[in-house]
């Protein structure tokens, strides 16, 4: 039994416990309001866009009459019209709000109708092609065909170390790989969604689900030609995030503001699924070509490799996505030479953006591409071969930092003694040599994730602790909520450090005129930044409490104890109600401001070199698969997960988030395919036609194995984070690997060679690899 269950609500330990997500009871109840569910305000308008028609083309005029004309319409605006910077790229300035002179990508916005109720907005944006007028130009809509016609965002990076070129000719066997890798729609269940509302003195308070409030605030500033102190972005909760409402809420929300400041009126700006889908990047699809050399044990001497990212047509965050590709290639092994090149490619199609993992996934696939491959060819188990190569303690990795703390040895070895992986290795070659149309697979694959934002002053974060005479305590933190349970660490974390019941502490929604200048909230460092914040916060107040604690009781502030709700020290205590009123009566602070920046970070972009993590989070899955060799069909039998989260400051939310990130990147791997038109010049000539649930499939309920075991490794933290714990919202994403390489071994069964299976493996992938000559 669970001890922690034995003991009364107040006496559990705050840290470490597992709690129930602080909304959960508002979640249940269908009472938690997200955007689009606060009262408007009297008066509101609302806002539609119209969009590019075509995918690539001069933009010659813009006919806004005809939609002025339209019942219900009280404006109707495009570029031209705006009052200040037509640009919303979070680094590079080159990503219009609205298209102005080319037309970039089919689904672009060229203008913007605001009417008195949505449904007509929309009407009215929908015959925004019959007042466009554009003269089509060659689109190119994949990453190889913008690679070969010199198209990139940004300038090419390369990775290396040591002489992979000479390690390869003088390896005694050689492998060379052809790979493409999909991107991924965020599909949050809130769609994207910007509320703005008009204040005094030409100021604006936008109410915007966004994982990056003061990014909005100053893209919005801009847009509007105010400084930063007129703008006001809050965010109580989102409905989802992924990374989709990192950099791209920006474009909803700047045009939200102009809306509403053109009109004296708020303004709401709220996407149907379709139009998000056609407006919005999404996690970067990737083509690889790959060359190693390699040992008779699979040890890789040498490889070279170039990753062409599809960008999209502007930059916004390509350049960190490849950046963190390239550092997360050799994930966890020791790759002694090596030589990698990344293109980020301009395309004709929506800016691809941050989700979850931010490159690393994409990165780290291909070298467990790699590593399957050489145990086929090599006739190994593709475990043995991942377990040769594995890093040892010390080890740098290609961008110079060491490998420090390194589990995974244990941590592989703890998960194939608790999946029984030999014994079902020999049961699943056992049913392929009597089952000749179904066939099993079977896979075991590591992460190694590093934790950090790779540009450094990223890495800051701050909080704000409030206790009020009641001795209840409110907590503001630059994080936002999407689900992932940020506010619940966070309360935890102050609640242990005063001594409190969690119920007796609560966060507040986030907001830019409480916190300046955030991070957004992404590259898995919600907890660990803002839990570390909002602790020296509640620190410096503890510090002023003991002071009073010790006058009062006799004793050294020092050892006072704040516990159960009672401060403890000299053999007497007062109950922290007592302590606080008699605190504020005798004029101690009762609030205080923390800051955390992470110590020890460096990265030179120009050289790809330095320690941009500061540490690594771990991990393994097994997945045990059924294919339908008639069908291509596929069925997830079995998932064994064993993921290190340091010391968890709640199991039960970590567990919630393996187990999600698991299923989210079995989807991508498995049945989430973007499929656009050809660029023919057809009527939907690059339209993306998998916008909508009828096209795009994500995983169901259905999709979860009926065996799922997902365990936390026991190991805290070597370094100083937040209660020794580590991050949990990207790292295992990448362990539904297994689910693919579990496929690819099916397909290996039926076929006996190296199958060309791309990913998604969806069936008819799985059916062409299947029939491949």
């Amino acid at each position: 039994m669970n001890k922690l269950a034995e003991l009364p609500l107040h006496a559990a330990p705050m840290v470490g416990a597992s709690r129930p997500h602080e909304s959960a009871h508002l979640h249940v109840a269908g009472a938690a309001p997200y955007t689009d569910d606060l009262p408007e305000r009297v008066g509101t308008l609302h806002a539609a866009l119209g969009l590019s028609p075509v995918a690539h083309g001069r933009l010659k005029a813009v006919q806004l009459e005809r939609l002025r004309a339209l019942p219900g319409v009280v404006d109707v605006f495009a570029a031209a019209d705006l009052p200040g910077r037509n640009d919303c790229g979070p680094l590079i300035q080159d990503d219009p709000i609205l298209a102005e002179g080319t037309l970039r990508y089919r689904g672009q916005p060229v203008l913007v109708v605001v009417a008195r109720t949505r449904e007509l907005a929309r009407r009215a944006a929908a015959r925004a092609s019959e007042c466009i007028e554009a003269e089509p130009l060659p689109a190119l809509l994949t990453a190889r065909e913008a690679h070969a016609a010199g198209q990139y965002v940004i300038a090419p990076m390369k990775l290396a170390r040591g002489e992979a070129r000479a390690a390869i000719e003088a390896a005694p066997q050689r492998i060379q790989l052809s790979f493409e890798l999909g991107g991924q729609e965020q599909f949050y269940l809130e769609g994207q969604i910007s509320y703005a509302v008009p204040e005094e003195d030409q100021g604006m308070t936008l109410y915007c689900s966004t994982q990056h409030p003061s990014e909005m605030q100053h893209l919005v500033a801009h847009a509007l030609h105010r400084p930063s102190h007129a703008v006001r972005v809050e965010c109580r909760r989102m409905g989802g995030g992924f990374g989709g409402k990192e950099s791209q809420s920006a474009l909803f929300a700047c045009v939200a503001a102009v809306a509403a400041q053109r009109n004296r009126a708020p303004v709401k700006l709220r996407l149907d699924r379709d139009d998000d889908f056609l407006i919005t990047g999404r996690r970067h699809g990737f083509s690889f070509d790959i060359e190693a050399g390699f040992d008779a044990a699979g040890l890789v001497l040498g490889v070279a490799a170039t990753l062409l990212s599809n960008a999209g047509h502007s930059a916004d965050l390509s350049g960190p996505v490849l950046t963190r590709a390239l550092c997360h290639f050799d994930n966890a092994y020791w790759l002694p030479h090596v030589s990698l090149q990344g293109f980020a490619c301009k395309t004709n199609t929506q800016s691809n953006t941050a989700f979850r993992g931010f490159g690393g996934p994409q990165g780290a696939f291909a070298v467990e591409l790699l590593l399957d491959a050489i145990a086929r060819q090599l006739g190994l188990d593709a475990l043995q071969v991942r377990q040769a190569n594995l890093y040892t303690e010390g080890q740098p990795t290609p961008y110079g930092q060491p490998v420090e703390d390194f589990c995974l040895p244990e941590l592989i070895q703890q998960l194939e003694q608790t999946s029984a992986y030999a014994e079902r290795r020999a049961a699943v070659t056992a049913f392929n040599a009597r089952s000749t149309v179904l066939k099993k697979g079977l896979a075991l694959t590591p992460v190694k994730f590093g934790i950090s934002f790779n540009v450094v002053h990223l890495n800051q974060a701050g909080a704000l602790v409030h206790v009020y005479t009641d001795g209840s305590v409110l907590v503001n933190h630059g994080g936002t909520e999407m689900g992932q349970g940020l506010n619940t660490k966070v309360a935890q974390v102050v609640a242990h450090e005063l001594g409190l019941p969690l119920e007796r502490v609560r966060c507040s929604a986030t907001a830019t005129d409480k916190i300046a200048n955030t991070s957004a909230t992404a590259a898995s460092t919600g907890s660990d930044l803002n839990g570390k914040a909002a602790q020296a916060a509640a620190r410096t107040v503890r510090e002023r409490l003991a002071l009073l604690a010790a006058e009062r009781l006799g004793g050294a502030a020092a050892d006072v104890r704040f516990e159960a709700g009672r401060a403890h020290v000299n053999g007497q205590s007062l109950s922290w109600e007592e302590l606080v009123q008699k605190a504020y009566l005798a004029r101690v602070q009762l609030w205080s401001d923390g800051f955390y920046a992470t110590p020890g970070l460096s990265w030179d972009r120009a050289t790809l070199q330095g320690r941009p993590f500061y540490y690594f989070a771990h991990g393994a899955a097994v997945a045990e698969v059924l294919v339908d060799t008639l069908t291509g069909e596929h069925r997830l039998l079995r998932a064994d997960v064993l993921h290190d989260v340091g010391r968890s400051l709640n199991p039960a939310i970590d567990i919630g988030q393996v187990e999600g990130a698991f299923i989210q990147g079995m989807g991508w791997l498995t049945s989430e395919e973007l499929v656009w038109h050809p660029a023919d010049g057809s009527p939907k000539g690059g339209l993306l036609l998998t916008h909508a649930p009828s096209t795009y499939k994500i995983p169901t309920a259905n999709d979860c194995p009926p065996e799922f075991h997902v365990a936390l490794f026991d190991r805290p933290n070597a370094k100083d984070s937040i209660h020794r714990s580590k991050a949990v919202g990207e790292p295992p994403l990448l362990l539904p690997f297994s689910v693919f390489f579990a496929i690819k071994d099916a397909v290996t069964a039926a076929t006996g060679r190296e199958p060309p299976l791309m990913a998604p493996a969806t069936p008819e992938a799985v059916l062409k690899a299947l029939n491949s000559p």
